[in-house]
């Protein structure tokens, strides 16, 4: 049952992208794209800093230091990673008042094209790993973390076809491209099931850099995106739309403990 979980965990956040891509016009998905980032974005320091963190915290399985010293050094991972065009995110499009010069997608489809694509499969393969550690540490953390890494890769996989589809990529390709991405989590989630199920002893650090990789990804990839001078409207439009995301998990953590 826990492989299963898995599997259905890891495939819903890649599919459901795909098919959100291929239903909505450019335009409607330009129109969403930024209100996604700002509810990714409230999901991924909800779960992270009110339920993963707290649960490798209370398993009393390694020191306060030792977990602290795990955060740090897998920021420092992910940071590193990004550097080296491993873990990219392209929620940016044409217009969407991130103020690149005009064919700046195409520029970047065209140099970077396969380093985007290899780097966001690198990063769905780490979330199916993330994923698979999460249900065997609790099927409960579990949900949630599947969760918030579903609540993420929309907005992900959705700017990555806006990216492609600016730099000319038939609609067809672009979404297979889209949906191979998304696949690698199924990958991860499948061997991390095999590689970290006998390592129990390890989950409170996995969890915990499961954490670092969402703290990480909120704060120096979404957040950033979020920073643009506006008006008083769209400012609390934003504000609500990460309040619903912190409120989404708070909702889902408070169920399932319940249940």
């Amino acid at each position: 049952m826990t492989l299963l979980a898995i599997i259905i965990a890891t495939f819903v956040g890649g599919a459901l992208s795909v098919l959100i891509a291929a239903s909505l016009t450019m335009a409607m998905l330009g129109r969403i794209v930024h209100h996604l980032v700002s509810l990714s974005a409230g999901v991924l320091l909800g779960t992270a800093l009110l339920d993963i963190l707290p649960e490798a915290f209370e398993s009393r399985k390694a020191s306060p230091q030792a977990l602290f010293l795990t955060l740090l050094c897998g920021l420092m991972f992910f940071f590193l990673l990004e550097k080296a065009e491993l873990y990219r995110h392209s929620h940016h499009h044409e217009g969407d008042e991130h103020h690149h010069h005009h064919g700046f997608d195409r520029q970047q489809a065209g140099r970077g094209g396969w380093s985007v694509i290899l780097g966001d499969s690198i990063h769905n393969f780490c979330d199916g790993i993330i994923i698979a550690a999460a249900f065997l540490a609790d099927m409960r953390l579990g949900v949630v973390t599947s969760l918030a890494i579903i609540a993420h890769e929309i907005p992900q996989e959705v700017g990555d076809y806006i990216v492609l589809i600016n730099a000319g990529f038939p609609r067809a390709r672009a979404l297979f491209f889209n949906l191979v991405s998304g696949m690698s989590a199924v990958v991860g989630g499948v061997i991390g099931y095999f590689i970290v199920g006998p390592w129990e002893a390890l989950f409170p650090y996995l969890l915990v850099i499961a954490s670092s990789s969402f703290i990480y990804v909120a704060v120096a990839d979404l957040i950033p995106q979020l920073q643009h001078r506006l008006n008083l409207r769209e400012t609390l439009t934003q504000l609500g739309w990460l309040a619903g995301g912190l409120g989404i998990v708070v909702l889902a953590v408070s169920q399932l403990h319940g249940g």
